[in-house]
């Protein structure tokens, strides 16, 4: 898993310097204090990892890609979980097991979408973790969903990990594979808006360009 050849054909082109950066990364706390620590994007465009780290700024989909090339030079394979939404942005988890348990790492321009200790027994269990913090900016929880994993090392012939040419593919994919609901249309009616002190504390220092506006 970690061999020399290994890591050419998954991290093709990369420096010596820049795999050094990456592998500095050495747990998926430290991966998401690093995304925490680069600018929230609110660019049109997709960044792989090599990008993300020359650039230090990425959205979700970008910050996403990065924790799983991270996550990948610790063992764990590189999958991404799309949350669906509705009436707002999906959000994108790069996903880690440990001792069975699932954590998350994500780039995200709200507070409460981020990190995940690796304590959740079942991927819904995780992601439902993040319903009341996953809400827009007319107070409605829009949290309505989720894909099964996606396994990036079907696109490493694309070189997702250092190019953005293609990334488009995987977004595309995303789109295509099968999801989950997690609530019916009864619970939907009877949601409740999100209060105050809940809203005001999941915006904090978050980029107003990159909030959706429907």
């Amino acid at each position: 898993m970690t061999s020399p050849d290994w890591i050419t054909t998954a991290f093709p082109g990369w420096t010596a310097e820049e795999l050094r950066s990456l592998r500095e990364l050495d747990s998926p706390s430290r991966i998401q204090c690093f995304l925490d620590s680069i600018a929230y994007s609110a660019d049109p465009i997709y960044r792989s990892p090599r990008s993300v780290l020359r650039d230090r700024k990425a959205h979700c989909f970008d910050g996403a890609l990065f924790a799983a090339a991270a996550l990948r030079l610790l063992g764990h394979p590189p999958r991404i979980v799309d949350m669906k939404a509705v009436r707002d942005d999906d959000h994108l988890l790069a996903i880690f097991k440990r001792k069975g348990r699932f954590g998350a790492v994500a780039k995200s321009n709200f507070v409460g979408l981020r990190f995940r200790e690796p304590i959740y027994r079942s991927l819904r269990e995780l992601v439902i973790s993040y319903f009341d913090s996953y809400y827009n900016l007319d107070r409605e929880k829009t949290l309505r969903g989720y894909t099964v994993p996606l396994d990036l090392r079907a696109f490493d012939r694309l070189n997702w990990t250092g190019s953005d040419d293609q990334l488009e593919a995987i977004a595309d994919k995303l789109d295509h594979i099968p999801s989950f609901e997690l609530m019916d249309e009864e619970m939907v009616k009877e949601l409740s808006p999100v209060d105050d002190r809940t809203y005001n504390a999941g915006m904090l220092g978050s980029n107003p360009d990159g909030i959706y506006r429907g």
